[in-house]
């Protein structure tokens, strides 16, 4: 691949896996230990990730700012549908970044715990009763595997268990995403849908 001419063979292996971690997870976050080296190496070639992701239809997004890259797709191909619990779910994690965020410094990480989801939850009267610990356990793994977020306990039972929300929430859940998503949450409180059905909102 004339692409990857003048390339180190060890670095052309890891563009490859580093091209397919996006195609697969979305975000490489810099405060990520699993993804440091990946962030710095796709600042490294950033131009030839970004020819090549552009001919597969993908525009990649480097905010340093925030120490994200995300990858999207202008076509609207390869979307993960979020079901609208998932949903309420991903719009209280972004309020409670920004919430936390106020009361650091930049440099500190933002961490809550499962307490502070359920009482969001609660608060905003979108159900009477708290969400239960599969549909937590299941939507909190999913966005651990797409980089929004880190769980820094096991036991996800537990109302203490911590959660590193990384920046990429900000870019996953952008400001004028915020008032649709809230409106989505009235919807769910008002039950005119189920748990299980799909929403509108993605994850690129």
């Amino acid at each position: 691949m004339e692409l990857l001419e003048g390339m180190l063979q060890k670095d052309k292996e890891e563009f490859k896996r580093i091209c397919n971690r996006l195609l697969s997870v979305c975000f490489v976050c810099r405060a990520s230990a699993a993804g440091k080296s990946d962030f710095y190496f796709i600042l490294k070639y950033r131009e030839r990730f970004s020819e090549y992701l552009e001919v597969l239809g993908y525009r990649l997004e480097i905010n340093e700012d925030y120490g994200v890259i995300q990858l999207t797709n202008p076509q609207n191909y390869n979307h993960l549908n979020l079901k609208l619990s998932e949903s309420v779910i991903l719009l209280i994690l972004r309020i409670l970044f920004d919430e936390k965020r106020r009361e650091l410094s930049v440099s500190d990480q933002v961490i809550v715990n499962l307490g502070d989801i359920q009482d969001k939850f609660l608060s905003l009267k979108i159900r009477d009763k708290m969400i239960d610990k599969t549909t937590m356990r299941n939507t909190l793994t999913l966005f651990r595997r797409f980089q929004l977020i880190e769980l820094l306990d096991k036991d996800l039972s537990n109302e203490e268990s911590r959660i590193l929300i990384y920046d990429s929430i900000l870019m996953a859940v952008r400001v004028e995403d915020i008032r649709k998503a809230y409106d989505k949450a009235m919807l769910y409180r008002k039950g005119k849908k189920s748990d299980e059905e799909t929403d509108e909102n993605e994850i690129d």
